[in-house]
């Protein structure tokens, strides 16, 4: 199913940046720094002592986005001579920067995460220290949370371990040009073991009962002073990128598990009968074949997000499955459940500390226990209020309102049209079954839906619905159509 890009008038270019603009005031996003702050991540930046661990002599590279500055990962990767392989795993070591209680410290609990915006980034910490002395960028003596990796001939994770270390970045690679790099032939001997490794590793995901669904973002961004809404596909390469952070973030949560003092990302199972019912319900709908015995994990792996029917069900399915949430234990104290469900193993948080503030904790949890060491006690201080401050994070709802809002935008010239579109969830079991949520192919959009005719929505049935409401300004159902 090929996808356009979705274009919009200057009229609703206007539109959705105004929406954009009341959005971060409604969140109350801090779009500047106090200067007590900047001047402190100034002394930060120029009083940072490197590690005693000399570790330049590994040639690390970064993968991340075009253009960015924000570089939280770094990896080298080679053949162990007995077999297998070994994977080093650089991360910024924000803690370095930031000391407990002070004003970088304190405006990251305030903060939480780095939100992005299509017009803007609001950065957890000042660009002086997340775009340039604590990031990973190339040719720079970086201090860092090493990680190292041995895996067995089938991908299989042998032994974990971080330590801190001062690393250098050889070269900072885009998505696009390392899938390019990799496909031809022309990578480098530690990128082209990112397939190799990444692939084993998707195999033992499978294997695990892990869930990995592959869908397209929707994706709004700024481009020459225009905005663009469209799907965009990841790459392989972001697939076999992903599987190394998910490998350390499992280890990471084993090591704080062993060491009895940790903070876990876990998810539960969804188990109520109703949701289950509901789901197999819409993949009949949808002519998907759910037989019997078949896990959901099993049935999203043979799913293709191309096809129409088939994300339209992986869409509804994964806003149905339970939320994440931060579980914090110490003292040998371990939690009833430890679980990360889509992931089907013990995991954290721990990769990303330039924009996600509980990853400076567990990265820190690690290295002591790593190290033997007691966790240091401003660790300790914080565990209690991690989940309370991690739960008023806006990264989710920011990026939700802002796909609502484009798609407002983009079709707020065509109220009035006729669309195809596919009825993917009803509200009968609330007594409304005329009301519901359709899938649109192009433009690509999920929206509320209600009939107008008399007559119940039938889950799973293609339809032609008209637009009846676009409006970026709107406080409900910004985007609404009817089936006249």
């Amino acid at each position: 199913m090929r996808r356009r890009p979705m274009h919009m008038s200057a009229e609703a270019q206007d539109a959705l940046r105004t929406a954009l603009e009341e959005l971060r005031a409604e969140l109350k996003v801090p779009l500047s720094f106090p200067k007590r702050v900047l001047k402190a991540a100034d002394k930060a930046a120029g009083e940072a002592r490197l590690p005693d661990k000399d570790a330049t002599h590994l040639p690390f590279f970064t993968i991340d986005p075009p253009a960015s500055k924000d570089l939280d990962q770094a990896m080298h990767l080679e053949r162990r001579p007995g077999g297998g392989y070994r994977v080093y795993y650089a991360i910024a070591d924000v803690a370095t920067f930031v000391r407990a209680g002070s004003p970088l410290d304190v405006e990251a609990h305030d903060r939480i995460e780095t939100l992005y915006f299509p017009d803007l980034k609001v950065p957890l910490h000042p660009p002086v220290l997340s775009e340039g002395a604590a990031s990973l960028l190339p040719n720079k003596d970086r201090p860092a949370l090493l990680w190292q990796h041995d895996l067995d001939a089938h991908g299989n994770l042998t032994d974990s371990s971080v330590s801190r270390a001062v690393i250098r970045s050889r070269a900072q690679l885009d998505y696009a040009g390392a899938q390019q790099a990799i496909e031809n032939g022309t990578a480098q001997e530690s990128l082209g073991l990112l397939r190799e490794i990444g692939e084993l590793r998707e195999a033992v995901e499978i294997a695990r009962g892990g869930i990995s669904v592959n869908l397209p973002d929707q994706e709004v961004t700024l481009e020459d002073g225009s905005f663009r809404l469209r799907y965009v596909a990841a790459l392989p390469v972001e697939g076999w990128n992903e599987q190394i952070s998910l490998m350390t973030g499992m280890s990471a949560a084993q090591i704080m598990l062993d060491a009895g003092t940790g903070i876990l990302r876990t998810q539960k199972e969804q188990a109520e009968p109703n949701v289950i019912k509901r789901l197999h319900d819409i993949a009949r709908a949808l002519g998907i074949v759910w037989r019997p015995g078949v896990s959901y994990a099993t049935l999203v792996r043979r799913l293709d997000p191309q096809n129409q029917q088939h994300m339209a069900f992986l869409t509804e399915a994964t806003s149905t499955m339970l939320r994440a949430q931060y579980t914090v234990f110490r003292d040998n104290q371990k939690p009833a459940y430890t679980m990360h469900a889509a992931i089907a193993a013990p995991y954290t948080h721990c990769t990303a500390p330039l924009r996600r503030l509980v990853d400076r904790y567990t990265g820190e949890l690690c290295v002591t226990a790593c190290a033997d060491k007691a966790p240091p006690n401003w660790v300790l201080d914080a565990l209690s209020c991690i989940p309370c401050d991690t739960a008023r994070g806006k990264g989710g709802l920011a990026g939700r309102q802002t796909v609502d809002l484009a798609e407002a935008a983009v079709l707020k010239d065509r109220v009035g049209e006729v669309f195809d579109a596919a009825v993917i969830d009803t509200d009968a079991e609330r007594g409304r079954p005329r009301e519901g949520k359709v899938f649109l192919a192009d433009p690509a959009v999920l929206a509320k839906v209600v009939s107008t005719n008399g007559l119940d929505l039938p889950l799973g049935s293609s339809i032609r619905a008209r637009l009846k409401q676009a409006d970026p300004a709107a406080d409900e159902d910004k985007v609404l159509f009817t089936v006249p």
